[in-house]
């Protein structure tokens, strides 16, 4: 049985079991997400290996990236209401001079010139072709507290990018964030933190959880017991989307963060 059960995180979309024994889903309707209970988002380790040898023995972050060819545009929603969206369509500004792919708050810029924007308390969201993103908290004078290789660390920005484009990403979540200097004093008091002390899977859930404050970004903040309250909806283009439920943020945030280290045309031609 834990075989089975740990095979289970590693299924793709057309292998997740649906309601139907065939296997068709005939009212096109949501699927449920896979759990990723047993599952570790090494978006540091074996994934950054992996990625320079499928790109030829270069460094990914040395690549050119345009997040509108590679990312995945989505929205979260906990039953009727979205804590969550990343859309270009949305954005209506441009970027500026410099600045390559998207368009406002999904703009992307190079680490030295995240340094003149972000302000104590902000979460910059690190992002490079065929890798998870990284996500840090900025406390100030040029540092970033992050969840690096299992441990809550204190680093400069610009180390903490490994040469990779960044943007402040205060915006995606939709939840009322603490102020400034709670985000700050929540990340510069779990430096040190590492391994099984750990209450958070990623990068990403740990420096929202300290912007926000909420439990759901913990490692078993939530129950996954009944109904799947979660939703994630992934646009396709063509006014086509997919929708997968989750049973707590976690999971879904796991998901999330797994298409966008495949990139957008891996995940249309997962769910074509």
């Amino acid at each position: 049985m834990g075989n089975q059960v740990e095979k289970l995180t590693h299924l793709n979309y057309k292998e997740v079991p649906t309601a139907d024994p065939t296997g068709m889903d005939r009212d096109e309707g949501p699927r449920i997400g896979v759990s990723y209970i047993f599952s570790n988002d090494d978006d540091e380790l074996e994934q950054q290996q992996d990625s320079v040898h499928d790109l030829g023995g270069e460094n990914p972050a040395l690549q050119p990236y345009d997040p509108q060819l590679q990312e995945v545009e989505c929205s979260v929603y906990y039953r009727d209401e979205c804590i969550y969206q990343k859309s270009f369509s949305e954005e209506d500004t441009l970027p500026e001079e410099g600045d390559e792919g998207g368009g406002g708050h999904l703009s992307t810029y190079t680490p030295e010139n995240l340094l003149n924007r972000c302000k104590p308390g902000d979460l910059v969201e690190f992002v490079c072709q065929a890798q998870y993103p990284h996500w840090v908290v900025y406390v100030g004078d040029f540092q970033v507290v992050h969840l690096h290789r299992l441990e809550v660390v204190n680093s400069f920005l610009t180390d903490a990018s490994q040469g990779r484009r960044g943007r402040i990403a205060n915006q995606l979540y939709r939840y009322k964030p603490l102020s400034p200097a709670v985000v700050v004093r929540n990340a510069l008091e779990q430096v040190g933190c590492k391994d099984r002390d750990l209450s958070w899977r990623n990068s990403e859930c740990f420096a929202a959880w300290c912007r926000y404050g909420k439990r759901e970004f913990k490692i078993g903040g939530e129950l996954r017991i009944g109904k799947q309250p979660y939703r994630l909806q992934i646009r396709l283009g063509d006014k086509r989307s997919h929708t997968l439920e989750f049973q707590s943020l976690e999971d879904l945030i796991m998901e999330k963060r797994r298409n966008d280290q495949i990139g957008r045309a891996a995940v249309i031609q997962e769910l074509s």
